[in-house]
């Protein structure tokens, strides 16, 4: 069975709000204000995803909880995305940092570019290889 898809705009405004356990009426001032912006349906209606809702309830806590004001809660998202965002692009770029999978090129100029296992490099890049393993200074004494 599928998962579903956290992102799909699928839960009208009144909806959303029952499962967030809040006014729809504050669903519409968060889209005001910036802190929950649902996809609009043609005709302008708000649709919800299961990622909106958990973030209705993420704000709530926040509000009630732990008394944070609605910009500080903003600025919390935010960082939240970007965080994300980098993560992404850290899992992304992980492999290219695993020593393990690192050859090394030279070109005529002296310059070393990374080739990544199982490819070439480029005629320009250079036509010497390198193995680069690490050593471990401890086992060197």
């Amino acid at each position: 069975m599928d998962k579903p898809d956290v992102d799909e705009p699928v839960f009208q405004i009144s909806a959303a709000a029952e499962l967030a356990s809040m006014h729809a009426q504050t669903l519409r001032q968060y889209d005001r204000l910036g802190l929950v912006i649902p996809r609009r349906r043609p005709g302008g209606g708000r649709r919800y995803s299961l990622r909106d809702v958990a973030t209705l309830r993420q704000i709530q806590r926040m509000s009630q909880d732990e008394g944070i004001n609605l910009e500080g809660i903003k600025r919390i998202l935010a960082l939240q995305k970007r965080v994300d965002r980098l993560e992404a692009e850290v899992e992304k770029l992980r492999p290219r940092a695993d020593t393990g999978s690192r050859i090394f090129a030279s070109g005529p100029t002296g310059s070393v570019v990374i080739v990544e296992r199982g490819h070439r490099a480029r005629r320009d890049e250079g036509r010497s290889l390198v193995l680069w393993r690490s050593v471990n200074r401890e086992s060197q004494d």
